[in-house]
């Protein structure tokens, strides 16, 4: 899912083609290869069977401690002990990115065990046209440690430490670096480790850029982070028994993709889980480009039945009713949406569903609302210092405390009728989901 910029949390071009005929674009790379057979699997620890004990640890329950006294956490405190058990409504935002980095295998098992019934890799391309878990097209550079191994020459903009006004002090020129997947062979991306989503943009040096894990997260985990293809990631899923979302990415800002290389982009993602047979009812393609819903409605319209619209930031122009009604006429059944566009504070400061929420249930569109617990700790109606932040814009001036994270799931569930909530903690929105019977 896409995400704020800033310096705590994150924000594929063409290549050549190996053993391809030359000229040939990478997304017509990525369909040949992709249609021809799944990428080779790589020595790896073993891969667990499919979950037998769900684990929440203490999260869910440290938040309802600090909830204030009412139906809500009397519910929730009665459904303590348990058992608990996988949930769709529980969707690991790109695994389990609280703790874990994203997009990693550690990251993958986390979420499963913590009752995740559906987990999102995100989809770009190599430059030998294979489909890999990450999140953008040029976040190499702040989440994994490509600065500090000799693919680091690679990058597309190389490590350039932060300057400093010499009189003032203030910050003139913030650290950046630029590294990008699609500059990347598949195994040369395989040899990445994964880390925690963060840049400190006034390091001098790499290791300064690199140690920026905001205090709400944390590097105990992230040591030695395996990063993953697609095909690794769908084999990891189902013999997890867990269902897939995987989300096709654009290409890098400065690429230039014709509507044709879109769609075969498109394809290819698609042709992986028909090749693997894997159910519709197990997998729920996402893209914010409309045109993407039409090429998978197109060429399955099973599978394309289920695949989600993301619907933009919080920022731009809603889709009106007459949009609304015109989407699901075309086939498209399920909007993706941030969760500060599906709520609202009443009068009294109650949780209400939005204008947009209740425009899209009236045409039959189910919503699945994006991304909780990405934010950081909450106290008084401010996270972490701030009064405004991307995912819990407009409701947060009615939030006390973390505690209000399950008024916030409560009032999608029950307002809004969300289907699903992706987190970065799926613990959390597991416990809820057992607690009032959500499959």
């Amino acid at each position: 899912m896409r995400a704020r910029s800033g310096s705590t949390s994150g924000a594929a071009s063409r290549g050549g083609a190996r053993g391809l005929i030359p000229g040939l674009s990478l997304v017509v790379a990525m369909l040949l290869t992709t249609i021809a057979c799944e990428s080779t699997p790589r020595p790896s620890a073993p891969t667990p069977a499919a979950i037998a004990s769900i684990q929440l640890g203490p999260r869910p329950f440290y938040l309802i401690d600090r909830m204030p006294a009412g139906a809500l956490r009397d519910r929730l405190a009665a459904c303590q002990d348990g058992p608990f058990r996988t949930s769709r409504f529980s969707i690991g935002h790109r695994g389990a990115p609280m703790q874990f980095p994203e997009h990693t295998r550690e990251s993958y098992l986390a979420a499963a065990r913590m009752g995740a019934g559906t987990i999102e890799c995100d989809v770009t391309a190599t430059r030998d046209g294979e489909l890999v878990c990450r999140h953008a097209a040029c976040d190499l550079a702040r989440t994994t440690n490509i600065l500090e191994t000799p693919l680091a020459s690679r990058c597309r903009e190389s490590f350039r430490p932060a300057a400093f006004d010499p009189e003032s002090g203030a910050l003139s020129r913030p650290a950046s670096a630029r590294c990008c997947t699609a500059d990347l062979t598949l195994a040369e991306f395989l040899e990445l480790e994964g880390r925690m989503d963060a840049a400190d943009h006034a390091a001098t040096t790499v290791t300064e850029y690199l140690d920026a894990t905001p205090a709400y997260r944390t590097d105990l985990y992230a040591n030695g982070g395996q990063l993953m293809s697609h095909d690794e990631s769908l084999r990891l899923f189902r013999e997890l028994g867990v269902a897939m979302t995987p989300e096709l990415k654009g290409p890098a800002p400065d690429a230039q993709e014709t509507l044709v290389e879109r769609a075969a982009s498109a394809r290819a993602l698609l042709s992986a889980y028909q090749r693997a047979g894997i159910s519709p009812q197990d997998v729920r393609l996402q893209s914010f480009f409309l045109d993407d819903l039409r090429t998978w409605l197109e060429a399955d319209p099973e599978l394309g039945a289920r695949a989600v619209w993301l619907i933009e930031t919080a920022a731009s122009k809603p889709p009106t009713p007459a949009e609304l009604a015109a989407r699901y006429e075309e086939g498209i059944r399920t909007l993706g949406v941030p969760i500060a566009m599906l709520l609202r504070l009443d009068g009294d400061g109650e949780l209400r569903a939005s204008e947009l929420a209740l425009q899209a249930r009236a045409v039959g569109l189910e919503l699945i609302a994006w991304t909780l617990e990405r934010s950081g700790r909450i106290r008084a109606g401010r996270v972490e210092g701030s009064d405004r932040d991307f995912y819990l814009d407009p409701v947060l001036p009615a939030l006390g405390n973390d505690g209000d994270l399950y008024r916030v799931i409560h009032a999608l569930a029950t307002e809004v009728g969300v289907v699903g909530v992706f987190s970065d903690w799926p613990a959390t929105t597991t416990y809820y989901a057992n607690c009032f019977g959500l499959e």
